[in-house]
């Protein structure tokens, strides 16, 4: 495994993968799959430190994050939840032995099955979950805690699970303030804190309430809200609280930190679809891959792939299909399976369902693929050193 130069961390329903290239970005190689054949939800490097966390787990393992301290080349996991292989071995004493198993106590018993987002700033570590719920560590992940205040929103008890269950899947922190954090949640929609976690508010009002009538979807816009499935969110680099989601019903800018947004659909030729992601420099230059819609197969319209690129904060799109498959395209592209670099020029890359790895890096004009045949890809991250 290279030791320097860009990793593309890729977390898979088979475990942890690394695809490593050069500095230059050439000579892409895939090691893994890591973390014991978990499902891995999502990844996440320090360029600083090296280490990689990578968080997953389900009903069979239970919730846990997996940390490497050396690249990726050794691995430990910190396990959160039990599962059922746990409750098998408890009464199976031939089973426990064959697998190792130990009857520890876990933090969190059988509070949650997964774990479903990373993200580490300000030198805290903090994780998502499923059912929906959020966790710091101040120890580089060997031991958590519950953010209690947002698990005591006003709101909990009314949060209705999207199709894959109540996630938190997007945290969003602050890279200026450690204080001021979004998430996610579907079908929850975006909250945010300004006191560190200690109180929550609610964030998905239109900035124009009155475009709320008109749709039947119950994710689509209604009571003045954008519908609560956010998909996927990111902040936008410079000052301001410039923030972008796609969520089930369409792309969406906000220019005040969530109190208010802007539908910014506009030419997409869907308005479902799960990944968004921001350019390191340009707060106006956006990313995204739209789908054919909810419940009509979740694949590229016309089943040709393009990355559809705005370079005027969503006022238009423009598609970017140089070396995406044209032809009976089918994969999709799930919500933390689109990332950037910080090079210049920014490179992008998305995984898909299909076991492929695409990079531009002319920041969308032309598309290579530097994996295949991976499992399902159900996140993308890049960390270089």
């Amino acid at each position: 495994m290279a030791s320097s130069g860009m990793r593309v961390l890729v977390g898979t329903t088979k475990g942890a993968c690394i695809v490593a290239g050069d500095a230059d970005r050439s000579g892409w190689q895939v090691s893994g799959p890591h973390c014991g054949g978990w499902s891995i939800n999502h990844v996440i490097g320090d360029p600083a430190s090296g280490t990689i966390w990578a968080g997953g787990g389900g009903d069979w393992h239970g919730a846990g994050v997996w940390r490497s301290d050396d690249g990726g080349g050794n691995w430990h996991l910190c396990k959160l939840t039990r599962g059922q292989m746990d409750e098998w071995a408890a009464n199976d004493k031939d089973f426990a032995q064959m697998i190792g198993w130990r009857d520890e106590p876990l933090p969190f018993n059988a509070d949650f099955s997964q774990v479903w987002s990373l993200n580490h700033a300000h030198g805290a570590l903090y994780a998502g979950t499923k059912p929906a719920g959020l966790l710091k560590s101040t120890d580089g992940g060997d031991s958590w805690e519950r953010v209690q205040g947002l698990s005591d929103h006003p709101s909990a008890k009314d949060w209705n699970p999207g199709a894959a269950g109540l996630v938190l899947h997007t945290i969003v922190p602050d890279p200026h303030d450690a204080s001021k954090i979004w998430i996610g949640i579907s079908a929850a929609g975006v909250f945010a804190t300004e006191d560190g976690g200690k109180s929550w508010e609610r964030r998905n009002r239109l900035s124009n309430a009155e475009a709320c009538g008109g749709h039947s979807h119950p994710a689509a816009p209604r009571d003045g809200e954008i519908g609560h499935c956010v998909h996927n969110m990111m902040r936008a680099p410079g000052a301001g609280d410039v923030l972008y989601q796609q969520n089930h019903h369409g792309v969406w800018r906000s220019g005040d930190g969530g109190r208010s947004w802007d539908d910014i659909t506009g030419s997409l030729p869907s308005t479902f679809g799960f990944p968004i992601c921001v350019h390191p420099r340009d707060p106006s230059t956006v990313w995204t891959l739209p789908l054919n819609g909810d419940m009509a197969g979740r694949f590229p319209p016309g089943a040709a792939a393009a990355v559809w690129r705005s370079r005027d904060a969503g006022q238009t799109w423009q598609p970017m299909r140089q070396g995406l498959p044209q032809e009976a395209c089918f994969f999709t592209v799930l919500r933390q399976a689109m990332a950037r670099d910080e090079l210049e020029p920014a490179g992008v890359y998305f995984g898909t369902n299909s076991g492929s790895v695409f990079a531009s890096f002319d920041e969308g004009d032309s598309w290579h693929e530097i994996a295949r045949h991976l499992p399902t890809v159900l996140s993308v991250e890049v960390t270089g050193r």
